[in-house]
């Protein structure tokens, strides 16, 4: 009986060696994972640093460069500042100077006439700047409406108004511009209603020409039959 203990105490100690030994194995298994993780994220970080200090910032500098010079070159001149800031567009579009240069062009684009340019460069333009990509969009809508495509003149200011958030500046320019288009389409209740969102929203907003809003709402009502 005895001798069937010892060996029932010899097994349970052999298997409690087993356990432990097993436990052991995880343990270094798992300091070996955790040891590749923590290495691969240093290899991340060093990547990371020295795209943003090696490459990333050097560009960006090399980038705003480029939008400066053009100013010196152009004096003034659209045809070549569009030229020049285009030229800027294609070589860093992806970086904030890049997007710059393209709205830059697209407005010197847009005082020569040529809305067609200025509209692709407009559309490769963006910003994390709500007012100056709401005004890009109010750009882009007027270049639509030069070429005669209301349609897509009007989706742009739409966004125009999503971005501008309550500007009365931007909202209250837009809602023009929009009530325009919809009198040369003779949609005359769209407009009614561009004007009565300027009354009931911007209350302090005057026409330049001295009619106030009211005499706008009650033109559209005439052509309405109201």
């Amino acid at each position: 009986m005895a001798q069937k203990n010892e060996v029932d105490n010899q097994n349970a100690i052999d298997r409690l060696n087993d356990n432990l030994s097993s436990a052991s194995e995880k343990v270094a298994a798992n300091k070996k994972i955790i040891y590749w993780v923590v290495g691969i994220i240093a290899v991340c970080a060093a990547f990371t640093l020295s795209y943003l200090f090696i490459y990333r910032n050097p560009r960006l500098n090399k980038a705003y460069e480029a939008y400066n010079e053009v100013e010196i070159k152009a004096m003034g001149n659209d045809s070549i500042a569009a030229a020049e800031y285009k030229k800027v567009a294609d070589s860093y579009g992806s970086n904030d100077a890049g997007k710059l240069a393209a709205l830059s062009a697209a407005e010197s684009y847009y005082n020569m006439g040529k809305y067609k340019e200025a509209a692709a460069e407009l559309d490769r333009f963006s910003t994390s700047e709500p007012v100056l990509e709401a005004n890009a969009k109010v750009l882009e809508g007027d270049c639509y409406v030069n070429l005669k495509n209301y349609d897509k003149a009007l989706s742009c200011f739409d966004k125009a108004l999503s971005l501008a958030k309550g500007n009365e500046q931007i909202a209250v320019r837009v809602l023009l511009k929009e009530a325009n288009i919809y009198d040369a389409q003779k949609k005359y209740d769209k407009a009614l209603s561009c004007y009565e969102t300027i009354k009931k929203e911007y209350p302090n907003f005057q026409p330049g020409n001295g009619a106030g809003i009211d005499a706008y709402i009650e033109r559209e009502k005439a052509r309405l039959g109201k």
